[in-house]
């Protein structure tokens, strides 16, 4: 009976061994069969964790060249002709045409000139009293009439002959108006708004 018992306990403990050691060894191959599911570096992109990716665009065309101001971007603004209807309107309320501001070669003065047609009309523009400004909203800049020791202020102060032209000088110091930018002149009651200095 205890020989009986000995040995039914030895067969118990030979299986449970047996058990053990084919779970051990099932493990590594559990392992080296579940392995190649996992992504590598050369079968699959690595992806960030967290965060959107952006796709990437193709390089857009070079926009189309426009005038230059000298500010490291282009003026929105192009040179042209005043309409009809403004050319009439300085006619008949200053008796001048012809209005144009200009870019001096070396960019140190701005030149406003004007036609005189009607004398009486354009007076006011020449009045000694009336202190010219040039306006530039691009960079926020008033610009004044330069006085010379020996000549004076760099403006010409009799309007009282038709056809004539008639022209003031602005100081552009430190480059502030560029060719391409809109200003405004300023003299007394004279405004003259949105010109495209050329």
């Amino acid at each position: 009976m205890r020989g009986g018992i000995a040995n039914g306990g030895v067969a118990l403990l030979v299986g449970a061994l047996l058990f053990a050691a084919g779970a051990v060894a099932s493990e590594p191959e559990e392992q080296e069969a579940a392995a190649p599911l996992a992504p590598t570096a050369e079968s699959a992109p690595v992806r960030p964790r967290y965060g959107l990716t952006m796709p990437t665009s193709p390089p857009r065309a070079a926009a189309q060249s426009t005038p230059s101001t000298g500010r490291g971007h282009p003026s929105p603004y192009r040179p042209m002709k005043g309409s009809e209807r403004s050319r009439d309107f300085y006619r008949a309320t200053w008796g001048i045409d012809r209005l144009r501001v200009s870019y001096t070669m070396s960019g140190n003065l701005i030149r406003f000139s004007f036609r005189v047609v009607e004398p009486k009309l354009a007076h006011p523009l020449g009045d000694h009293e009336a202190t010219p400004q040039l306006y530039a909203p691009m960079a926020h800049a008033f610009l004044q009439v330069p006085t010379m020791e020996q000549v004076g202020p760099l403006r010409q102060l009799h309007t009282d002959k038709a056809g004539e032209e008639f022209w003031l000088l602005f100081s552009n110091k430190g480059n502030l108006v560029h060719k391409g930018d809109r200003v405004n002149v300023i003299i007394g009651k004279f405004h003259a708004d949105g010109l495209v200095v050329e």
